[in-house]
């Protein structure tokens, strides 16, 4: 394999088998990785593997990303998921489509809690899917609005996500983070503007017939008010540098469980341990693929895949836009098959010196590309929030699902569009609040 290119479409070619039968990424970035050292170089490369392996979880910024799983699972495993719907259900009812609203508002902010999609799609799917066809609503719109919703887990902050691309890319995570802030309420106030017309097409024009008094709308907020607290906090020690990523996360994470613990009283162990063994096992995965991935990346650099790959698009003399546009398609098509973090740790890399050469802000980039990871949650055939749904909710078929959630696809695309236009979207808020990136 002397072709850096054949032994690219030989790497990936691999990987894909793996992934197609079922291997856990981990897993087939690791062996894949392994298989084609042996083959191109020999067995004098075993004695690096273990430290290559290792060197993908060497940093302490690592430390963040359990620490924010804890703060989602706490709140995951209590019924402040309920609450906030309850909150959300109350104050929007009286608007076209209002339950749909109330759905894709508390994916916003349970996002924000959380940092992930799934998690997202799990806790609100499972009391809100079953309301919205309770009152009659189609069963596609109920599945696929929460489908979409539970994408912004990834780019509302704090984003697992956003930390993944910081570390892989050596950018700020706090900058990023607020990088994602504004472009993820522009997501959110789009999806809820498609589902305010597409309800009043479908004949929903008006909310819920039951009115709630300003008292009753007040009494569902103290619940929710201190989670949110903890979400502003958080935020506020990022972007003030009180204190780093990892260190917010901790100090977040033990309050959102001492929350849990007031103020729905779940003194028994048994849900806490739950709450514990479930963020292990997320974090475990995500460190492992992290460190196949860092394994993987030495493959690839060590055939000089990257390094040609990256001289290909280099040399290509076209604008920088339409080189914006390669990307954004070559992003979209690797979402339809791999998770997320995977893509992020396998070509943010090669991809940042390109778009910083290209004249584009590395923190816009990062938007860019985490709006296109969404929409490979959403779509076939990897798409892990139509699963999570269909696995929620049985009884509506996967094409329901995902028939429901096509028309939000479309929503992101035209919030890239409009991050094209408006870059200032993105990298106003970190700039204002922080200087401008160096």
């Amino acid at each position: 394999m002397n072709d850096p290119f054949v032994a690219g479409f030989v790497i990936i070619g691999g990987l894909l088998a793996g992934i197609a039968i079922g291997m856990p990424i981990a897993f087939a970035l690791g062996l894949v990785s392994i298989g084609a050292l042996l083959l191109g170089f020999g067995p004098g490369m075993l004695g690096i593997l273990g430290e290559t392996f290792f060197a993908g979880l060497a940093s302490f910024s690592l430390v963040s990303i359990p620490m924010f799983i804890v703060m989602g699972a706490a709140v995951a495993s209590s019924p402040a998921g309920r609450d906030l719907y309850e909150a959300l259900d109350r104050w929007l009812n009286r608007v076209p489509g209002g339950l749909v609203l109330s759905n894709l508002g508390a994916c916003s902010i349970f996002a924000a809690l959380s940092g992930s999609s799934p998690a997202t799609c799990a806790a609100i799917g499972k009391m809100g899917i079953p309301e919205m066809v309770n009152r009659g609503y189609p069963k596609e719109i109920a599945a696929g609005s929460i489908a979409a919703g539970g994408t912004l887990g990834i780019l509302i902050p704090p984003s697992v996500t956003m930390i993944i691309y910081g570390i892989a890319t050596e950018t700020s995570i706090g900058r990023l983070f607020m990088a994602g802030i504004l472009p993820g309420f522009l997501l959110t106030a789009i999806f809820m503007a498609w589902t305010i017309v597409d309800c009043r097409r479908r004949g929903y024009r008006f909310g819920d017939a039951r009115r709630f008094s300003l008292r009753e709308k007040a009494a569902a907020l103290p619940r929710v008010l201190p989670f949110l607290a903890i979400i502003v906090a958080v935020l506020w020690v990022l972007y003030g540098g009180v204190a780093t990523p990892s260190e917010a996360a901790g100090v977040g994470a033990v309050l959102c469980i001492l929350l849990v613990v007031v103020i729905y009283r779940m003194w028994n162990p048994r849900p806490l341990a739950r709450v514990f063994r479930d963020s292990l096992r997320e974090s475990v995965m995500i460190m492992m693929i992290i460190a196949a991935s860092e394994l993987f990346a030495f493959t690839l650099s060590s055939f000089f895949i990257t390094q040609s790959i990256a001289g290909w698009i280099a040399a290509l003399e076209v604008n920088r836009w339409v080189l914006m546009g390669i990307i954004n398609v070559f992003l979209l098509v690797a979402g339809c098959f791999l998770p997320p973090v995977a893509i992020i740790l396998m070509t943010a890399p090669i991809l940042l010196p390109i778009i910083t050469q290209a004249g584009f802000d590395p923190y816009w980039f990062a938007v860019i590309l985490t709006i296109n990871m969404e929409i490979g949650l959403i779509t076939p055939p990897v798409g892990l929030n139509l699963y999570v749904i269909n696995g929620i909710a049985p009884d509506i078929e996967l094409v329901q699902v995902l028939r429901g959630a096509l028309p939000y696809v479309f929503c992101m695309i035209l919030g890239i569009v409009i991050l094209c236009i408006f870059p200032e979207i993105a990298t106003w808020l970190p700039n204002a609040m922080m200087g401008a990136a160096r």
